[in-house]
């Protein structure tokens, strides 16, 4: 166990981003208090207060690996409780513009599907048993507070019922999504907030839950379906707990999605493929149909400050918030909390350990936010996104494209980026001098073959 190097962390939030944080600083903190505003269930349902966590959410197998890290056997305890374990490649089906389906092969590791409200269950059991963790819910922070010289935070305001109440800290975690409270204190100190850069998507989405027909299985436990460009509807089947399908579609653009479960039903015939549709058309559903809205990507770049607050940092969907669709966000939380964990533990020997983490903290995650943000910006291919558009979006397109293709036909390739898009594996990883060299020559060949499709990838 790491040496102790503080009385008490606050933890703003107890979603899967806050759940991580307070077991990655258990071992350096005498005691950390999680504040979370909603009412915690003693089972796995869906919290009254976060509507967002009845629609599907995916743990990556990068955020499994980084859950697993911070608790040990968690990826045991999530099978027990009812997870399921999709093959990647070989066990779920992906649906790109230009390849309906990709190619499906055993690429040679899994990920576990299951609702949210299991992920955060499971999560939260495991928090409880570490002594030194206490998790306060109905319990809302209004304000962070100033230590003397304004340079550092010292604590936290709260409203429990109808009472306020104020709790000295050494170090606040800011996992409470949103990140306003950090920018209220940045504020309220007179230094500037992040720079943000956004990706307007105004993207809407439905999630309902099928229970799986009895009979002869798919050859597939998963299906992903990606929108293209001519048509900005997407999808996603992932098998999860109860013997049951959770099911999302998606429109970008402020395009309405389906209510009821007809509604439902019919919006998943207008894909381009039916696989979706036929799966579900005569299954049961279970419960209603959920709505949800995401206008914006949206990116803060604490990285770039000047200065910054000691003895707060924020983690999570603070920092970054991804395109839902792409399933991005827990896992992210998951790996930032790892690297806190990290950073603490190796800072323990300072005299001030906690003086100035914060830049090495922003700079540390950088990497994590690499992949998730450049998929974010791929939704810049559609007309109506809103946002300032990467310079060289049109090369990328391109390397994207090449890139496809050479994975099509190799399974090397194709092991690869699927670790990178699992977040398993940094984006780095694919540009490589020798997959760059190979991507060219998959450029050149298509060139050949067809003067057009190269420039249509780019659109």
């Amino acid at each position: 166990m790491a040496r102790s190097i503080g009385r008490r962390a606050i933890v703003v939030g107890a979603g899967i981003g806050g759940l991580a944080a307070a077991k990655a600083l258990a071992s350096s903190f005498e005691t950390v208090t999680v504040l979370e505003r909603d009412a915690l269930p003693s089972a796995p349902i869906a919290r009254s207060g976060t509507p967002q966590a009845r629609q599907i959410h995916v743990l990556l197998r990068g955020g499994l690996d980084a859950l697993g890290e911070l608790f040990p056997d968690f990826e045991t305890e999530l099978e027990r409780a009812g997870a399921v374990r999709v093959r990647v490649g070989s066990q779920s089906l992906l649906e790109l513009p230009g390849f309906d389906p990709f190619p499906r092969r055993d690429l040679g590791f899994d990920y576990l599907s299951m609702t949210r409200p299991l992920l955060e269950f499971t999560a939260r059991r495991a928090v409880q048993r570490q002594s030194n963790i206490v998790l306060d819910q109905h319990c809302r922070v209004t304000r962070f507070l100033e230590a003397p010289g304004k340079d550092a935070v010292a604590g936290v305001r709260y409203e429990r019922g109808n009472a306020s109440h104020e709790l000295a800290a050494d170090l606040v975690v800011d996992a409470s999504s949103r990140g306003a409270l950090t920018l209220d204190f940045l504020d309220r100190v007179g230094l500037p907030k992040p720079e943000e850069t956004d990706i307007g998507i105004d993207l809407r989405y439905a999630t309902a839950t099928f229970e799986i027909p009895p009979g002869d299985p798919p050859d597939w436990r998963a299906v992903l379906h990606r929108p293209s460009v001519d048509n900005c509807r997407g999808g996603l089947l992932v098998p999860v707990e109860k013997n049951c399908w959770q099911v999302n579609l998606t429109a970008l653009h402020g395009e309405p999605v389906p209510e009821s479960v007809a509604e439902f039903v019919a919006f998943a015939k207008t894909l381009r493929r039916q696989t979706i549709h036929d799966a579900i058309a005569g299954a049961r559903p279970v419960g209603p149909i959920y709505r949800f809205a995401f206008p914006r990507s949206l990116r803060r770049h604490f990285a770039a400050l000047e200065r910054f607050p000691d003895r707060l940092l924020p983690l999570g969907d603070a920092i970054c918030r991804f395109n839902p669709a792409f399933g991005q966000g827990m896992s992210v939380a998951a790996q930032e909390a790892v690297a806190l964990r990290r950073l603490v533990e190796a800072r323990t020997s300072n005299a001030d350990p906690l003086s100035g983490i914060a830049r090495p903290f922003f700079a540390a995650v950088q990497d994590f936010l690499a992949a998730p943000w450049a998929t974010a910006e791929g939704d810049f291919v559609y007309e109506k996104t809103r946002g300032l558009r990467p310079n060289d979006f049109k090369e990328r397109q391109s390397f994207n494209s090449a890139l496809l293709r050479l994975a099509a036909e190799d399974a090397a390739v194709h092991r690869m980026m699927s670790e990178v898009t699992h977040l398993a594996r940094p984006s780095s990883a694919l540009h490589d001098p020798e997959i760059i060299d190979r991507v060219t020559a998959q450029s050149c060949k298509t060139d050949r073959q067809s003067p057009t499709a190269f420039g249509a990838a780019g659109k």
